[in-house]
């Protein structure tokens, strides 16, 4: 039995629709939220490199589209936009392109305006700007939906002073607050073995709410872990849930962490009972 099969819910209130909410794709992780993100907020997605975080934003984008009727935009600094829709296609079968050619989806490269920015010794794209950019998005498709893919590029690293590091972001964050009725996700990569929650130490600070993807490993396996850091304005605990990714679904939550290192625990006992073969003579 595969674990999809085993950790199965029931989809037949998935399609709900919550006035205040905008979900997630992700069914469970619905549930918890009380039907999603609220909307008109910003989130935070981090983890390191590999943990889900741009599948996790395009899940919530598709989701969006094809079920709500709402347009989302998905900004990209750091990989070719071509890419990552190639990406998801060849890895998860998510036919992108179509959503791009009924403007449901609106995916925007920035690379390029920002190597002018270091060309010019700039340590930042001014975050008027930035949401100059996304406005004019907004007005022309009627977006809803806004993905920041990620956000660390729109600092220059070489930038070391905190404080100043965190006015940046919090005028960023107020810019984007600005734009109305926009519910927002943001990511940020975590460098590897960093025990942070996000990348400068500051984002979470300011977003109404964090998840943090990441690898576990108990009793010899390893698998993917969801915490669920901070809700604002959601009655959910922190909590660490197990997911997978599989192609078609995206992320699929398996159950809680807890729940499932007792699975594994059972396992684990069950295989140790096992008669074992004699050596070989």
């Amino acid at each position: 039995m595969s674990y999809q099969e085993q950790y199965s819910y029931d989809y037949q209130d998935y399609y709900q629709i919550y006035d205040n909410r905008a979900s997630t794709g992700i069914w469970y992780l619905d549930q918890l939220l009380q039907g999603g993100f609220r909307k008109g907020e910003i989130y935070l997605v981090a983890g390191e490199a590999g943990q889900g975080k741009t599948i996790f934003s395009l899940q919530f984008l598709k989701t969006g589209a094809e079920l709500y009727d709402e347009p989302g935009l998905y900004i990209t600094i750091d990989e070719p936009s071509e890419d990552v829709k190639r990406g998801v296609r060849e890895s998860l079968g998510w036919d992108l392109d179509a959503l791009e050619t009924q403007n449901k989806l609106i995916f925007v490269d920035l690379r390029t305006h920002f190597r002018t920015y270091a060309k010019e010794e700039k340590v930042s794209a001014d975050p008027r700007d930035i949401a100059k950019i996304i406005l004019e998005y907004v007005k022309k498709f009627g977006v809803k939906r806004l993905v920041i893919d990620p956000i660390a590029p729109l600092i220059i690293t070489s930038h070391t002073d905190v404080l100043w590091v965190r006015e940046y972001m919090r005028e960023l964050v107020f810019q984007v607050r600005k734009i109305k009725d926009i519910t927002t996700l943001m990511t940020s990569e975590i460098p590897t073995g960093e025990n942070k929650i996000s990348r400068f130490g500051v984002e979470e600070y300011l977003a109404s709410g964090v998840i943090k993807l990441e690898l576990m490993e108990y009793r010899g396996f390893v698998f993917r872990v969801m915490f669920l850091r901070k809700m604002r304005w959601t009655a959910v605990r922190p909590q660490k849930l197990v997911f997978e990714i599989y192609p078609h679904y995206g992320i699929y939550i398996l159950d809680r962490l807890e729940n499932f290192m007792k699975q594994v625990d059972v396992w684990y006992a069950t295989l140790g009972q096992q008669p074992q073969a004699p050596p070989a003579t």
